[in-house]
């Protein structure tokens, strides 16, 4: 399985859920912090994110950046 994951700005989230929507592995949810302009952020909460960008594609502020893990070779 192709490995990912996901550097969430948490200053700039607005807490939309659209990307927790978004994410077909279901590695994100809302954390229970607030952040300093009162919004609860996006945060990893599975190690099983593929890399499919889904995530950062709907985010309306572009606060989600995907790295992908290179493959390993044989």
């Amino acid at each position: 399985m192709i490995k990912g994951t996901v550097k969430i700005a948490s200053e700039i989230c607005k807490g939309c859920e659209l990307c927790i929507v978004a994410c077909p592995q279901d590695s994100l949810q809302l954390s229970r912090e607030i952040n300093l302009r009162g919004y609860r952020y996006a945060e990893l909460k599975d190690d099983n994110c593929t890399g499919c960008i889904n995530c950062a594609l709907v985010c309306p502020d572009s606060a989600i950046t995907v790295y992908r893990m290179p493959k390993k070779s044989k």
